[in-house]
């Protein structure tokens, strides 16, 4: 019998859940239909997206195991987890035990009909969310590594959350995301309450609380599974269909993968209100969870979708739609015969009734209803033809070195969490355990073993070789004096500041901004993954007065230590734009040098920005880069397209 201590706690209700309610319908669709793709929940900590994800398991139908019936499975995939224990590897008790090759699955098999859960998907590694994503679309997984060959189903519903505080998703794989929700905490007090007070009674009797619910999740249940069975009998007509790819082309979504999901989503919809047919409030549902991730081109795009844009966009989806019906019942008319009544078009001594004169269908007047008329639609939303003023793609800033820091795009990086590319004979690559398991089991025979113990000679061992690339810590130490504040020298660097941070985001970064301007230098954004807040707290900023370099690079210096002590690491990259004129004293110019001088003796690598400008040049950015011992590079110079090749931080 079962000690107290051993009883399984209760999860939380399902149907105790307080708000969230597009949540909710998200994950109930995804449990309907997991070929949408599955849910990314992007909110605030503590807005019970850990609460309502894993609460969706016990909602989902029992299954088939090898004969038996169990319930789905909740599968949690952590941060640090390896592509080895995601998608599987070599079976190495059966290798090692009887000289066999075989698969052990990984956490995609366990999470077959059940739920996959990540949290904080933004901090996973990218190949590993490209895993996730392709077999959340696919249904299965495809191994080939290892000498191995091997497929199984993996049909399961994904829940990704994350804090977007702590980094944003690449567009591209906030694309492979079928649904996405944005979350937050109620401000209305009635609701607050009711949350709290929920969360104290479970709290205090887990099993009573479930209890109490057990009946309405019961209820959730079963018209999950009733959708399911009628899924494939709902009805997608031709006329929704062409409402769902206009609505698509209206917000301008790149490729077709959001038609797809929106068109399996609208008919998941249909299926749980237990209509045969999707109508235009399922399609409408439908495109509020499918679209706004989906607009994100830039990660300083604000996310969410406009509710006019979206009311338009339906109304002329609709119209589109209309017109294509009438088009298709006049295509299966006979053509009228021209005058039937034998006259001619002028013989009744007047104009034709509806020609330009009583304003008919060849009047062109200011009333005209067409497209860009007061009757017309949304047209599709139109990119912009050019970046933005003073915006550029930015060339490679890198570390020196090899570094050991967090998986990233920026700088080089051979530490343990590189991938590993194949094997060597070389030493002093860390051991390659399958290869020398392989290396040793061809020699077998050979040394008389016939059980027990695989037999090993140094001969067997195999190295590693890795790749990677690592993200660093960038921080921006920005020039704001009065000296810098002329209006296009500061468009240029404010322009340059967000190439960066653009860069920096794709590259995978941690950002931090520093303001030099008066007599001090402000930290206007410590250390952080969202460079989305530094480009908002760039676009606040302060300009005028002195130019305390020194003050800037004291601050710099005291933000990449303490950091180092929170990630010891990331290598850091301070980048300094400014045209070099230190003032605020007569000896301002000797203390930003001494100041540079221990930035560089705390072994940071830095690169000078020179945004001086004119005829008459002092070089003054250039002497700070000398005395920073790191890079030097022109303003003009950052840009990628105009200058080729790798600026890197003298070592």
């Amino acid at each position: 019998m079962r000690s107290e201590e051993d009883r399984p706690v209760a999860g939380f209700p399902f149907s105790a859940v307080v708000g969230q309610d597009q949540l909710r319908l998200a994950l109930i669709l995804c449990a309907v239909h997991p070929g949408i793709g599955g849910v990314l929940v992007r909110g605030e900590k503590g807005t019970a997206k850990s609460t309502v994800v894993r609460a969706l398991t016990a909602l989902l139908p029992a299954v088939d195991d090898a004969g038996t019936t169990r319930p789905a499975r909740l599968v949690e995939l952590p941060v640090g987890a390896t592509e080895d224990r995601v998608i599987g590897s070599i079976d190495l008790e059966k290798v090692l035990r009887d000289g066999e090759r075989a698969f052990q699955p990984g956490l995609l098999a366990a999470a077959h009909q059940g739920v996959l859960y990540v949290d904080e998907v933004n901090l996973l590694h990218d190949h590993l969310v490209d895993v996730l994503l392709d077999a959340a679309a696919m249904g299965r997984v495809h191994i080939e590594r290892d000498g191995i060959s091997h497929s199984h189903p993996a049909k399961f519903v994904l829940v990704g959350t994350m804090n977007p505080e702590e980094g944003e998703l690449r567009p591209q794989l906030l694309d492979r995301f079928g649904l996405a929700v944005d979350v937050a905490a109620s401000r209305d007090v009635d609701v607050r309450m009711e949350v709290v007070r929920r969360r104290l009674d479970y709290e205090r009797d887990p099993e009573a609380f479930a209890a109490r619910y057990e009946s309405a999740d019961q209820e959730l249940a079963a018209e999950i599974l009733t959708a399911r069975e009628k899924l494939d009998s709902v009805e997608l007509s031709n006329r929704e269909l062409r409402r769902i790819a206009s609505l698509c082309a209206s917000f301008d979504v790149d490729g077709m993968r959001a038609d797809l999901v929106l068109a399996r989503t609208a008919t998941a919809h249909a299926a749980w209100r237990g209509d045969s047919e999707v109508t235009a409030e399922d399609v409408r549902v439908a495109a509020e969870l499918t679209l706004p991730h989906r607009r994100r081109r830039d990660p300083f795009d604000e996310p969410g979708l406009d509710q006019q844009q979206l009311d338009d966009a339906l109304e002329q989806a609709d119209q589109d739609a209309q017109s294509q019906v009438e088009d298709d019942a006049r295509d299966g008319e006979p053509e009228p015969p021209e005058n039937p009544d034998g006259r001619g078009p002028d013989e009744d001594g007047g104009p034709e009734e509806g020609g330009p004169e009583d304003g008919g269908p060849d009047d062109e007047g200011p009333d005209d209803d067409g497209p860009d008329g007061p009757g017309g639609g949304v047209r599709a939303t139109e990119r912009p033809s050019a970046p933005p003023a003073g915006e550029f793609k930015a060339k490679l800033l890198e570390v020196p070195g090899v570094g050991e820091g967090a998986p990233g795009r920026r700088s080089r990086s051979m530490s343990s969490r590189g991938r590993v590319v194949r094997s060597t004979r070389e030493r002093g690559h860390g051991l390659h355990l399958t290869s020398t398991v392989f290396a040793a089991a061809e020699s077998q025979v050979a040394r008389g073993r016939t059980a027990g113990r695989l037999r090993l000679a140094p001969d067997d061992l195999r190295g590693a070789i890795r790749e990677g690339r690592e993200g660093n810590l960038i921080v921006f130490v920005v020039d704001a004096s009065g000296s810098m504040a002329a209006r296009d020298r500061l468009s240029a660097v404010t322009g340059a500041v967000v190439s960066l941070l653009r860069d920096a985001y794709q590259r995978r970064d941690k950002v931090a901004v520093i303001t030099v301007r008066g007599r001090e230098a402000e930290l206007v954004l410590p250390p952080t993954s969202s460079v989305d807040i530094a480009v908002r707290r760039l676009q606040s900023m302060r300009t005028g007065g002195k130019s305390p370099l020194a003050e800037g690079f004291l601050r710099a210096r005291e933000v990449v230590l303490r950091e180092r002590l929170r990630d010891p690491q990331r290598r850091a990259l301070v980048v300094t734009l400014t045209d070099g004129r230190a003032t605020g004293g007569k000896d301002a110019l000797h203390r930003a040098r001494v100041a540079a001088h221990l930035l560089a003796d705390a072994s940071v690598a830095s690169i000078v920005v020179d945004c001086e400008t004119g005829l008459v040049r002092l070089g003054l950015a250039a002497e700070l880069a000398r005395e920073l011992r790191g890079g030097y590079v022109r303003l003009a110079e950052l840009s990628a397209q105009q200058v080729a090749g790798v600026v890197r931080a003298a070592a």
